[in-house]
């Protein structure tokens, strides 16, 4: 069709340079990931059971692969430009149908398939519309396209496997092996998807702007963090309820320990790993990109979801009228909460060590400290094991920020001086739109 064709129309897809920031589309797709989040945490309060974490895991795995291999395509070209967005808008559909069906990923009570089906027609779909960007993207290029081809198992067997796993039932219907067998394709699809990227290491791959990918992975922590907001807004329940004072303190002791954990990343380690990517180049960058992006940041976003179900659970007992606030919090709401937050900072650690090549004696005695406070924390009432945990929290970000004043001061004068440097840059560019020679006002 060449240039009087819909693509022409449309413009062409447009390269990433070298200092490309986040656009405004991958922002807007990423609204679909806040669905998908949402509707795993919600599937997983109403089964908080072994096999419904595991299940929540697992979808949870296939979802963060399929977003790692988009952020991989937004490397090469700009996902908001040209034709680009209209074939993301069909992966937005599919994605968002994927994420419909997530709660009934491994069928329903009554054996039924619908459910699984949706999830792996939609998963096909989002797969083929990176596959065809990927192949534009290489299209001049026969080694990138050749290289292109080692993907090419992973993303037909995990397909096939998805399939497979919807039609179980129907294949061995009344028999107490289909859920067995569902659940050790997944399991098999995410070890292959996973296998895949560390096997593949940096076949046809670059990573372009050192400053769009952080950015972009910075921005789904955060949307994940919210996430865990609006599960302890739902746990107070205040829309059916009149606000109580336990309710409300809860709450609180909520937004705090969370704004915490937002802290232990985004103060320090996010902005310094941020550094680190930048002045590293070639190979190296993009092994330190897969190694600290795609993969830890898989058990931080993990660690959010586990701490957001326990800290729902605990704040909507608290917030019930007429329950005691003295009675102590149930199941395993005060395990999940802890042992999400131990996960989260455990992942941010491994992060820091991959990127910073350095670890936190206070974070590994905060650890410990975590651990060890589970027990007596079960025992307690549920605002008290809540504000037990908060204080450990803001207690580890307030040491730090005493221990790490020099180093603190030191990275922000460092960004400070590399913002002034690029606005300075920025500003000669465009001097030239109005005629003025380089350094003039």
């Amino acid at each position: 069709m060449g240039d009087r064709g819909w693509r022409g129309r449309l413009g062409p897809a447009v390269g990433v340079a070298p200092g490309a920031r986040v656009d405004k589309f991958e922002i807007f797709f990423d609204l679909v990931f806040v669905f998908s989040f949402f509707n795993i945490s919600r599937a997983t309060a109403t089964d908080i059971s072994g096999r419904g974490l595991l299940h929540a895991l697992l979808v949870l795995a296939v979802l963060w692969w399929c977003w790692v291999v988009h952020t991989v395509i937004a490397t090469r070209v700009r996902i908001g430009e040209g034709f680009v967005p209209v074939l993301m808008v069909v992966g937005m559909a599919a994605l968002f149908c994927f994420a419909l069906a997530l709660p009934r990923a491994f069928g329903d009570s009554q054996g039924g398939i619908a459910g699984p089906v949706v999830v792996a027609v939609s998963y096909l779909v989002i797969r083929a519309v990176q596959l065809v960007l990927f192949l534009h993207v290489v299209r001049d290029n026969p080694v990138e396209r050749r290289q292109l081809l080692r993907y090419a198992p992973e993303l037909t067997l995990s397909t096939v496997l998805l399939l497979a796993a919807a039609l179980v039932p129907a294949f061995l219907p009344g028999t107490s092996m289909d859920m067995l067998i569902r659940d050790a394709l997944w399991v098999t699809v995410v070890l292959l998807q996973y296998g895949t990227g560390l096997l593949a290491r940096t076949w046809g791959w670059q990573v372009t702007s050192a400053e769009h990918w952080t950015e972009r992975y910075d921005l789904i922590l955060i949307i994940a963090l919210g996430e865990s907001v609006i599960s302890v807004g739902l746990g107070s329940n205040l829309i059916v309820q009149p606000p109580t004072l336990p309710g409300v303190a809860a709450a609180v002791f909520g937004i705090v320990f969370v704004a915490a954990l937002w802290w232990a990343h985004y103060d320090v380690i996010g902005p310094a790993a941020r550094v680190a990517l930048h002045a590293t180049l070639g190979q190296p960058r993009v092994l330190m990109a897969r190694d600290a992006y795609a993969y830890l940041f898989l058990p931080m976003i993990v660690g959010i979801m586990l701490f957001a179900l326990g800290a729902e659970g605990i704040v909507h007992d608290i917030a019930e009228p007429g329950v005691p606030i003295a009675k102590p919090a149930h199941g395993p709401d005060v395990p999940l909460l802890f042992g999400g937050v131990i996960c989260f900072l455990a992942g941010n650690m491994l992060f820091q060590l991959r990127t910073l090549h350095t670890l936190s004696w206070l974070r590994l005695g905060t650890l410990g400290v975590l651990a060890v406070a589970i027990p007596p924390a079960m025992l307690l009432p549920g605002l008290a094991a809540l504000g037990l945990l908060t204080a450990i929290c803001v207690g580890m970000v307030t040491a730090e920020v005493v221990l790490m004043s020099e180093a603190r001061h030191a990275l922000r004068a460092a960004v400070f001086e590399e913002r002034i440097a690029h606005e300075a840059s920025e500003a000669a560019y465009r001097a030239r739109w109005h005629g003025q020679p380089p350094g003039t006002t």
